[in-house]
C-alpha cells in the first residue's frame, strides 16, 4: 500500500521479570516509550491463534505469515532470521488456555532462512501443510512455527510474539454455503424478516459455527448430535449466552439445519428462529 508509513507501535511493560510487547503498524506518527527507544525485537506480526480449515483430502494446502522487526528506526544492516516448526509452542499453548490441542504433523516450512533487508522491516514465510485425510477430525491441531535465530545479537526475541500458531481444524460435512431463511424478534422493536446466505465453518467434527441471527460479529455454534439433533451454544457475551428452544435439528437428507434458541437483553429475550439450507 503505497500510503502506507509502515511504522510501528509497541507496547511494552514490565512485570516481575516478564514483559509483554506488542507492535502493530500505523499510518501517522510513531509512539515509542523512552523505555524501549532504540532496541530491536523480533517478533511474529500476529501472534495470536490463526485459522485455517482443511478439507479431510490428502492435497497440499500452502499458507503464509509475516514477521516483523519492532522498533522505533528500521535497521541499517541486513538481518537474517530463522524459524523452525516447534510443537512446544502447541504445549505452551495448552497450559495457557486449558486447550488439547495436538501438533500438525506434515508440516513444512518453504523459506526456513530470510532476510530482512536494511530500512525495512518485514519478511513473508511461506509453508504448507498435507495428509489431513489421514487424521481423525474430531481431534483438534495446531501447526506452530517459531523464531529461533537473529543474525544481529541486539534484537531479541520476545517470549510472547515468536510463535506463528495456526489451528487446522478438519473440515465437517456440516461445513458450507447456506442459505437462512426466519425471523428475529425483539421484545420491543418487533418482528425482523432474516433472508441472508451464511457460511457455516468446522468448529470440531460435529460442530460448525455462524452468525447469531442477522446479527454480525457474534458467534452461534450447532453441533450435531448421534441423533441429528442439534445443541445451540455461543452468544454474546458470557453474560447473553444462547440458550436453545423449540425444535433444533439436522436433516441430513436435505442438509437443512433447523434451530431456534434465544439470548436475553434489556426488555426481555431476542428470539431468533432459522432455517439454514445448503446452497
Amino acid at each position: 500500500m503505497k500510503n502506507m508509513k509502515n511504522r510501528i507501535i509497541v507496547i511494552f511493560t514490565l512485570f516481575a521479570g516478564l514483559f509483554l510487547l506488542n507492535s502493530c503498524l500505523k499510518d501517522t506518527a510513531d509512539y515509542w516509550p523512552d523505555q524501549v527507544a532504540g532496541k530491536m525485537y523480533a517478533t511474529v506480526l500476529k501472534p495470536t491463534l490463526q485459522a485455517l480449515s482443511l478439507k479431510p483430502v490428502a492435497d497440499t494446502i500452502d499458507f503464509s505469515f509475516m514477521i516483523n522487526i519492532a522498533t522505533d528506526q528500521p535497521p541499517t544492516s541486513d538481518v537474517t532470521i530463522t524459524v523452525a516448526t516447534d510443537p512446544a509452542a502447541v504445549t505452551n499453548y495448552n497450559t495457557l488456555n486449558k486447550k488439547s490441542y495436538l501438533p500438525y504433523p506434515s508440516v513444512k516450512i518453504l523459506n526456513p532462512t530470510v532476510i530482512i533487508a536494511a530500512g525495512t522491516r518485514t519478511a513473508i514465510i511461506n509453508g504448507k501443510v498435507w495428509g489431513a485425510d489421514k487424521l481423525n477430525a474430531c481431534d483438534n491441531f495446531i501447526a506452530a512455527i517459531t523464531i529461533k535465530s537473529v543474525s544481529d545479537p541486539k534484537i531479541m526475541i520476545p517470549s510472547n510474539m515468536k510463535s506463528y500458531l495456526l489451528s487446522l481444524p478438519i473440515s465437517n460435512p456440516f461445513q458450507g454455503s447456506y442459505h437462512s431463511t426466519g425471523t428475529f424478534t425483539h421484545p420491543t422493536a418487533g418482528v425482523r424478516i432474516i433472508d441472508e446466505d451464511k457460511e457455516l465453518s468446522t468448529v470440531d467434527c460435529k460442530t460448525v459455527t455462524t452468525t447469531v441471527g442477522d446479527l454480525g460479529g457474534y458467534e452461534a455454534n450447532f453441533t450435531v448430535n448421534d441423533d441429528n439433533s442439534v445443541t445451540v451454544t455461543g452468544g454474546l457475551s458470557p453474560d447473553q449466552p444462547l440458550i436453545q428452544s423449540g425444535v433444533n435439528k439436522y436433516d441430513p437428507a436435505t442438509k437443512t439445519f433447523t434451530v431456534n434458541y434465544y439470548y436475553v437483553g434489556s426488555g426481555g429475550n431476542r428470539v431468533i428462529s432459522e432455517v439454514l439450507v445448503r446452497k
